[in-house]
């Protein structure tokens, strides 16, 4: 059963660091709605009270640079807001993700003239992270739709959401996306439910992950595993993985509607949801063509992890990216007349009641 893995970490051809542009044309789709939204709800002078501190977190931050960008957006907002006070804001920006994330490249790229303080806070984001009532501000992008664990039924021979043959929900049997709903649903409950305890009365979270319309489950991102999962199987054909094992793997991804989120944050109960929407035009061209090369490098930067930790062997995942170059108009092809805005993006700020 696969596990999430860290992004490629480093900062080689392969590396998260550089593959990483289709995030922040998603995060650059939501600056101004961000901007908005914290100007409007965010009463910075009642929220840090006695101190001059205010504590951001960004969860599953990877090894940037788009996780520096966000930061210090948020903070200019935040100063933005509070210029007229006397008192002097300091900030402290916690930055977490895996355990096995790549802090060393991270922090060894910290801008050198930042204004704020920097720590790294290693651990899963489903679970408690941080103290009760410290943080002010949560902000996530790109990582939400990672969920905790593939759901176990999916590798079970018997079970009516056995996925075999497939490595995703996209193009599967309503049993296998009620069991990726399920998952998605009861991570974000415990996930709201840590955020909760951690963040102050008035505090933000601030969430920017793909999402898709309502009533429609296919993602650009889906399009792409499902062009692995044909790569993989090519790979079973020849007898370089073994069938079981490729059965048996599952990438722990969830794409919500704006609809499926609602409804977990109102199960919760904790956060009034000041701004939730889907934003379609997230790449600086729409009529652009896709750089299908440039998709592949992004593929394997996310991925990689969670296939050679499944699969046992990094040789693997050689193999499966050689062959998908050769194999780019094929996933041209599979991308073009999907008739999906690519890529779309949820965009959503919840806050502490």
């Amino acid at each position: 059963m696969a596990q999430s893995s860290p992004m490629n970490g480093g900062d080689g051809i392969y590396s998260y660091n550089k593959n990483s542009s289709l995030q922040r044309n998603g995060l650059n789709a939501a600056i101004e709605l961000m901007k908005e939204a914290l100007m409007e709800n965010i009463d910075v002078k009642n929220l840090v009270g006695d101190s001059n501190t205010i504590t951001i977190a960004d969860l599953g931050c990877s090894v940037g640079p788009n996780t520096f960008f966000a930061m210090q957006t948020i903070i200019d907002i935040l100063q933005h807001k509070y210029h007229h006070d006397s008192k002097t804001l300091e900030f402290q920006v916690l930055f977490n993700d895996s355990v096995f994330n790549d802090f060393n490249t991270l922090f060894a790229s910290l801008p050198d003239q930042r204004n704020y303080f920097a720590a790294g806070v290693p651990g899963s984001f489903y679970g408690r992270l941080f103290p009760s009532s410290s943080v002010h501000v949560v902000f996530t992008s790109s990582s939400l739709h990672w969920l905790s664990r593939a759901p176990e039924e999916l590798s079970i021979k018997h079970s009516a959401a056995w996925n075999g043959g497939r490595i995703h929900y996209t193009g599967a049997p309503e049993k296998v996306v009620k069991a990726y709903v399920d998952q998605f649903e009861e991570d974000m409950g415990v996930f709201l439910g840590a955020r909760g305890e951690e963040i102050v009365g008035g505090g933000v979270i601030v969430i920017l992950m793909p999402g898709v319309p309502h009533g429609l489950l296919t993602h650009d991102i889906g399009i792409a595993l499902t062009f692995l999962e044909s790569l993989l199987i090519d790979l079973v054909k020849e007898g370089l993985i073994d069938q079981e094992k490729f059965d048996s793997f599952n990438i722990p991804h969830l794409y919500p509607s704006v609809e499926q989120m609602k409804r977990v944050v109102q199960k919760n109960g904790d956060f009034e949801i000041v701004k939730m929407e889907l934003i379609t035009n997230a790449t600086p061209n729409l009529d652009a063509p896709i750089n299908i090369e440039g998709a592949i490098m992004h593929l394997r930067a996310f991925s990689e992890g969670t296939i050679a930790h499944h699969f046992g062997s990094s040789e693997i995942v050689d193999q499966i990216f050689d062959r998908a170059l050769l194999q780019k108009t094929k996933f041209s092809h599979m991308l073009y007349p999907s008739g999906i805005k690519i890529p779309a993006q949820l965009f959503a700020v919840l806050q502490r009641k």
